[in-house]
Formats: structure tokens, sequence, C-alpha cells
């Protein structure tokens, strides 16, 4: 079956008479396979198929073959596990990973804690009279990568900006 998918699928580019002598087949046997109707295995994989997508689709392309497979049984289609990854695998359907859960944040600590000196007071009269400060982080592709900020209430502008790749104490500094 490879090997006559393989002739059709290079039957423009190649005589079909050497690709069936390098496939070691007949002519004939070739030529009976692109006029054979599907059978009722394929038509069903077929079916299948489509509603594995539609499945797929509607759970935002995170479900699997186990999930999918659940969902077709409880629509009255009873199928193997084993048939349903099969063809998301020969029709190149996958799930999206779910992303882990990273703390990045320890709060059960004993070390002190600083008073609320503004007590959600985030009006400034001159430049210099209240700073506030936060700490973020942001994913990339070499780990976390962390960004302190420093802003002026008086026009709410950004007077310091630090980056690194430990959240310390350094970094708000």
């Amino acid at each position: 079956m490879i090997r006559y998918l393989y002739i059709q699928a290079n039957r423009d580019k190649y005589p079909i008479a050497k690709m069936v002598r390098w496939a070691q087949v007949s002519r004939s046997g070739f030529y009976a396979w692109l006029r054979r109707k599907p059978s009722l295995r394929d038509r069903n994989n077929d079916e299948l198929l489509r509603q594995i997508r539609k499945i797929h689709a509607d759970s935002h392309e995170t479900y699997g073959s186990t999930r999918i497979t659940r969902k077709l049984k409880d629509d009255g289609h009873p199928v193997n596990h084993k048939r349903v990854e099969r063809i998301m695998r020969e029709n190149d359907i996958h799930a999206k990973a779910r992303r882990k859960y990273k703390a990045t944040t320890y709060s059960d600590h004993d070390l002190p804690v600083a008073k609320n000196k503004l007590n959600r007071d985030f009006v400034a009269s001159h430049p210099g009279e209240k700073m506030v400060s936060d700490i973020t982080y942001v994913p990339t592709d070499e780990g976390w990568l962390y960004l302190a900020g420093v802003m002026d209430l008086c026009g709410r502008k950004m007077v310091g900006v630090a980056m690194g790749s430990r959240m310390t104490k350094q970094l708000v500094t």
C-alpha cells in the first residue's frame, strides 16, 4: 500500500514503468489499486476522522486521544483508543500541552515586611516625594528574566529600570 501511495504521489515526476520496477510491484497491480473502491474500513476511518477533527476543534485543540475516545464513546460510537491514536497520528492531530505552573514567589517566610506608608494615597505634589516599585518576570527561551522598575508618582514617570536573571533585593535597589 505504501509503495502504491509513493508511486501515485510521484507519477507526474517519473515514469510509472520505472517506479513499479523500483517498488517491485506489477503495473497492473498498481492500476487495479487505483481503480479499487475504498473499503468499508477506510470509509469508517474517514467518518471517524471527521468526528475526531470536530471534537478536537471544539476542545480548542486541547483534547488528546484518550479524551477524544471517551467523547466518541459518550456520543454512541464505540471505538478503541488505539484506533483513535493511529488516526490522529497519521493525520498529524496533536493536543496542545498544558503549561506547567511555576511558583515565582515564596510568601511563607520569616523576613520583615515593609510598612504601608502610602496607605493607597498615590498622589504626589512634587517630584521625588513618593516613589513606588514593582518587579515582574518574563519567560524567555533561556529562562526567566526579572524586570524591576521604580516610578515617581508625580507625573507617573519611570525613573529607574533594572533587569536580571535572579530575583534579588539588589535588582530592586
